[in-house]
């Protein structure tokens, strides 16, 4: 397996100095629940650094009053009525699905709809019918809606970031390398070391350290690859996405050790691009 080489950063998508506005990416975030509303406004936050326009819609009412409030804080995004995401997702570079969205009530990988709490079918069903609406569009896939889909609903070339627990969840014991062959996607299997796959490339992503273990972390990197993903390989974001974010947590960990948050790892990011 190769090792993630720096240099291949440069083959990112760079602004163009005459770019117009909506030309450098657009990205929908899907997600939140009544439980967990910080999720998805982690992820369009660190999204909202990268491309030009960030829209977020949540099936939970509640996700819109604090949405409303982050704007006093946060301008770049835009928050938008759960009945016209359809009409946003079509024309989107890239979808995130899944930051903060309800899952199921046991650890164990259920299929069947009996097992799920009304929140968790709720996402079982939001998932599958939006991937099969929109099989064309350019999906990361993360969090709630990651737990709850069955594997033959995976559009093609979308970007999957699990852990390895959500990961055995999904695909059993069925080796990742053939997994993403036999669902032609993308596998980030978040740990330590991550462990990017496609159908024919296998990458390892090094560094990172045990402040990447807080709350909300996945969701900065979910929010920054679909950023990344938007204008860009989908192999090659979701690599760079996992060595940036390796490479922020390494930065802050020089300044304050592991006593950084989410919150630190989103506002650090800018500049380790810019570094790197």
């Amino acid at each position: 397996m190769q090792i993630f080489d720096k240099s291949d950063l440069k083959k990112l998508y760079q602004s163009p100095v005459d770019s117009t506005k909506g030309q450098n990416g657009r990205v929908v975030i899907i997600g939140g629940s009544k439980l967990f509303h910080g999720a998805p406004l982690l992820s369009l936050t660190t999204a909202s650094r990268i491309v030009d326009m960030v829209f977020f819609a949540s099936p939970e009412p509640s996700v819109g009053s604090v949405a409303e409030q982050i704007k006093s804080k946060l301008f770049s995004f835009i928050w938008i009525p759960w009945n016209e995401v359809d009409s946003y997702i079509q024309n989107a570079d890239a979808v995130l699905i899944g930051p903060g969205m309800m899952r199921y009530k046991s650890d164990k990988r259920q299929v069947t709809s009996d097992k799920l709490d009304n929140e968790g079918k709720e996402t079982k069903n939001i998932t599958e019918g939006l991937l099969k609406k929109f099989s064309d569009k350019k999906w990361v896939i993360d969090a709630g809606s990651l737990q709850t889909i069955d594997p033959t609903w995976i559009p093609q070339n979308a970007i999957l970031t699990p852990n390895k627990k959500e990961y055995e969840m999904l695909f059993g014991d069925l080796d990742p390398a053939k997994a993403a062959e036999k669902y032609k996607c993308n596998i980030v299997i978040k740990g330590p070391t991550t462990y990017v796959y496609s159908p024919k490339s296998e990458i390892e992503v090094r560094g990172g350290n045990a402040g990447l273990t807080k709350g909300g972390t996945g969701d900065v990197q979910a929010g920054l690859t679909v950023a990344l993903l938007a204008k860009n390989d989908a192999f090659l974001a979701a690599c760079a996405a996992s060595y940036i974010v390796k490479s922020t947590a390494d930065r802050l960990f020089k300044k304050v050790g592991t006593f950084y948050n989410s919150d630190d790892l989103a506002s650090a990011i800018p500049e380790t691009f810019k570094t790197v």
